[in-house]
């Protein structure tokens, strides 16, 4: 079951707090920044069944994880721990 995409405005409840800990000139940063994350959401929600089952993890997640995989070359294990 797909999980609605939360607002923008809820998004960002902790959004100062944890960005102020990151390093701002990273990449993967910049890279986040770049991305249309919602053109993810709406290629991919098409692939998701509405109305049953367990909810889904965010696609921006998934699409994250997925290239963060690919740039740093790791294994399924190793990106999620």
């Amino acid at each position: 079951m797909l999980t609605e995409s939360l607002p923008i405005s809820t998004q960002n409840l902790f959004h100062s707090e944890l960005f102020n800990q990151l390093d701002t000139k990273d990449p993967l940063i910049a890279l986040s920044h770049t991305m249309d994350w919602e053109v993810f959401d709406v290629v991919f929600s098409r692939h998701y069944c509405h109305d049953n089952g367990v909810p889904s993890k965010p696609i921006r997640l998934m699409v994250g994880l997925l290239i963060l995989k690919q740039l740093e070359n790791l294994s399924d294990e190793r990106v999620v721990l």
